[in-house]
């Protein structure tokens, strides 16, 4: 892996980012810019997505390792079997509070949430245009978890769960699998290592790697709508 100290500032009127090998070892690789709808789709056609503080400026990243779950790969426990028995999972059709629950999770608990008003005010825009959805899952017709991102060729590009329920955002997590696989998609990138969701089969791989499948599954002609 080729490696730069120096991390450059994104061009405002332009869509063009650094190599994301060139990457900081943190994965850091670019900042500022704006959160512009094309140049969020590009970003994450490149595998670059943007997280940052509401005091930073937007910080562009491209981590290495990156977390993949292909959806055939998906382990459910024999408890978690049990528990999907009283769940019901549905799609696109509570995105804005499920991005919002996302969000004030965190809050509530006393944490810094990356989801601000401008990207929800984004993502309200990207669901509308049907490039990101939600997967959410259900208690007696409450909503009690879910997770949400974009749809993009053959990919998933998984931002953030949530769960006021044991196993709901598992739930929804295996929903999701059982959608991609139903529309031909080939994996959901998770970004970041977590042993969570390690636990629940997704894999790490090199960046370089992660690229090479992600430029391939774009190409992927995959189905573009509402999922509702």
């Amino acid at each position: 892996m080729r490696e730069n100290s120096f991390i450059p500032k994104i061009d405002t009127f332009s869509y063009i980012f650094p190599d994301p090998h060139l990457a900081h070892k943190t994965g850091l690789l670019a900042w500022g810019g704006d959160l512009n709808k094309d140049r969020v789709l590009s970003a994450y056609t490149q595998g670059i997505f943007p997280w940052y503080n509401a005091d930073d400026p937007i910080l562009w990243w491209s981590p290495d390792p990156r977390l993949v779950l292909y959806p055939q790969n998906i382990k459910i426990s024999k408890s978690l079997k049990k528990s999907m028995k009283k769940y019901e999972i549905r799609y696109d059709t509570q995105f804005d509070a499920v991005m919002n629950a996302c969000r004030m999770t965190r809050v509530q608990s006393g944490e810094q949430s990356w989801i601000n008003d401008a990207l929800q005010s984004l993502f309200h825009t990207l669901h509308l245009e049907h490039f990101a959805h939600s997967v959410e899952t259900y208690h007696d017709g409450v909503l009690v978890g879910g997770l949400y991102g974009l749809y993009l060729g053959g990919v998933f590009c998984g931002e953030s769960m949530f769960s006021t329920k044991s196993d709901a955002s598992k739930a929804a997590l295996v929903g999701l699998c059982a959608k991609v696989d139903a529309l031909g998609g080939d994996f959901i990138d998770c970004q970041i290592p977590t042993d969570h969701l390690k636990s629940m089969g997704a894999q790490e791989m090199r960046r370089a790697e992660f690229l090479e499948l992600l430029a391939q599954s774009l190409e992927t002609k995959s189905y573009f709508g509402s999922w509702s």
